[in-house]
């Protein structure tokens, strides 16, 4: 999945002349976060974030004056210069793991110099439930595999035998032993317990729905 499926195209911005009561009073009218800065051009020059303003403005500070001084201050003297940038034709995986390793909020999408979209964490977090399904009702299996070739055509046998829908499929290493993957499955349907004893008929090893006390 590319970038410019989920990015957010209507950007609420700001120049480097604004101040930052300009930006306060906006991320709290707006309830954003985030806000790129863009010069006349629409070309990003920089960020400035809640975060940023946090530490600007610090919390019950009392001098009246240096409050006023620091809410008049331009963006362009405490925004975050040259931030990092996304393009609408990276892939999101990619784009998820520049969020982890970089440790930001948000990644304003840059094509052709122009700003022309931004995604945020919590855009990735709900991309990620759609993804997994979880936002649909059902239940959810996890079965440990052999990391072979045609082993999910020989899960997917058991649920097309049940009519059972499958939403999504997640693969995970298995940390006891590396011959081996775990499978999380999110099925369309409430009660898995037949879909479960299929499985394990077939000699699959579920680990998750466990019964305590029942065989399934």
């Amino acid at each position: 999945m590319l970038i410019e499926e989920i990015m957010q195209t209507e950007v609420i911005t700001l120049t480097p002349d604004h101040t930052v009561k300009d930006a306060a009073e906006l991320m709290k009218t707006r309830r954003i976060r985030h806000l790129p800065i863009v010069d006349s051009n629409t070309q990003l020059v920089g960020i400035i974030t809640d975060r940023d303003l946090k530490e600007i403005i610090p919390y019950g500070y009392q001098d009246s004056g240096k409050v006023s001084e620091i809410y008049n201050m331009a963006l362009s003297d405490c925004m975050v210069k040259n931030p990092i940038t996304g393009h609408p034709m990276d892939f999101v995986e990619e784009s998820a793991l520049v969020f982890y390793h970089n440790q930001i909020g948000c990644l304003p999408i840059v094509s052709n110099q122009q700003l022309i979209g931004i995604i945020t964490q919590t855009d990735l977090l709900y991309k990620y439930i759609e993804l997994t399904g979880a936002h649909q009702p059902g239940s959810q299996i996890e079965v440990r595999v052999p990391n072979i070739p045609g082993i999910l055509y020989e899960i997917s046998k058991v649920f097309n035998e049940f009519q059972t829908n499958v939403l999504s499929v997640l693969v995970y290493p298995d940390k006891e032993n590396e011959a081996n993957k775990i499978l999380v499955i999110r099925l369309k349907t409430m009660n898995p317990i037949a879909i479960i004893e299929g499985l394990k008929g077939r000699g699959f090893d579920v680990l998750w729905p466990n019964f305590p006390g029942k065989e399934v």
